[in-house]
């Protein structure tokens, strides 16, 4: 019986990880999906804002989407996109309190 309660403690506890692992994988993409749409000619950085929430909201929910920013950033003299998501870390199930803040960059595409 304790052995037994012990086991589903790590399961659960196993789970939980997987979970969390997979929500962080999900917005690193979408961040870097979000940038390299923004840093392609003719587009500005809130378009790649809108893709990834667009994203975002396709693959895992819109309560992972509420704050999301892209920006110009200049990084060793080479002009990039950022795409910054902050977003609640799963803790219990798809709930949490915890923030998880990701980014994703791109080079920016000459026209």
């Amino acid at each position: 019986m304790l052995v037994g309660g012990l086991v589903v403690l790590l399961f659960a506890a196993v789970v939980q990880l997987a979970l969390a692992q997979h929500v962080r994988s999900m917005l690193i993409d979408c961040a870097g999906q979000g940038a390299r749409y923004a840093a392609q000619a003719g587009h500005e950085p809130q378009d790649g804002a809108a893709r990834t929430v667009e994203l975002v909201d396709a693959t895992l929910s819109s309560a992972y989407s509420r704050d999301v920013v892209a920006r110009r950033v200049v990084v060793a003299g080479v002009d990039e996109v950022e795409v910054e998501v902050t977003a609640p870390l799963p803790v219990l199930g798809l709930l949490g309190p915890s923030a998880l803040t990701v980014r994703g960059h791109a080079l920016v595409e000459a026209p």
